[in-house]
């Protein structure tokens, strides 16, 4: 029975974790860009109860008599799958079609990643730079901020699908330009490591970085100006997993209480 209390409350822990993770994924419902988050979970240690298990005849069967000590979370994983595109009034909102994600410099120097194309027009020292909500400066493919040109009228400037940017000539007719916003891609984009603000960082687990224009192999993204990429939390799926912790809860809640009840009663046995 002390077996018991403590597998229920691995069970309630483990179901407190997907609680926080569902809550965290509703909280986000209109974040641009967010991925939406997916406890997973293994059993505990098993204790062998008996090795060898026979029927009333003696006979043995083919399997061992083993009990279980409970679950615990492994890990919390990020689906990366598309989110819908929604049309934007500012032109320097951008949505990716695809599998790649935009970098951005971070306060600290460090390259971060990230699918939540919300960008504005910055005014700096070095001129005007495409920049996300908190100022990170949006890189280009070389990794370098992007920096318009001072003798550009900002208003004027278009980008293709591609990500490069285009500016009117003399005659008023689109010409591409050296810029072109970089996109990058991992192997394992669930091996990223999160981060606030929508960002993520590269890791071990992740893989190294791959600029998709510098590796052919790779399936090439496409960027929609005026778009923002929606989050793909689906509610009706989070109401249906809400609704199966709880259950899940309530049920190591239950087997606590039952274990609890049956240790009283042993303790109240008298010869």
């Amino acid at each position: 029975m002390m077996r018991a209390l403590w597998t229920g409350a691995s069970g309630m822990i483990s179901q407190q974790t997907t609680l926080d993770t569902i809550s965290n994924n509703f909280s986000n419902i209109n974040t641009a860009g967010y991925k939406k988050e997916t406890a997973q979970f293994s059993s505990l240690l098993y204790s062998k109860i008996q090795s060898k298990v026979t029927d009333s005849e003696g006979n043995e069967k083919p399997v061992i008599g083993q009990v279980g000590s409970g679950v615990r979370v492994t890990g919390i994983v990020s689906s990366f799958t598309q989110g819908t595109l929604q049309e934007s009034s500012n032109d320097w909102d951008l949505a990716i079609e695809g599998n790649g994600l935009f970098s951005v410099l971070d306060s600290d120097g460090n390259t971060a990643y990230t699918r939540n194309g919300s960008f504005r027009v910055a005014i700096g020292p070095q001129g005007a730079t495409l920049a996300n909500a908190d100022g990170y400066p949006v890189l280009d493919t070389n990794g370098q901020p992007i920096v318009f040109n001072k003798d550009w009228d900002i208003s004027k400037v278009t980008m293709d699908e591609y990500g490069n940017l285009m500016y009117p000539d003399d005659k008023n007719v689109a010409q591409r330009t050296n810029i072109q916003i970089g996109l990058t891609q991992f192997v394992n984009p669930a091996g990223l490591e999160k981060a606030g603000g929508s960002l993520f960082y590269e890791t071990s687990a992740s893989g190294a970085p791959l600029k998709e224009i510098e590796n052919t192999n790779l399936k090439q993204s496409k960027i929609h100006s005026g778009y923002l990429e929606a989050s793909n939390v689906q509610t009706a799926d989070e109401i249906v997993n809400l609704i199966v912790a709880q259950r899940a809860y309530e049920m190591n809640s239950k087997a606590i209480t039952a274990a609890d009840e049956m240790l009283q009663q042993a303790n109240n046995l008298r010869r």
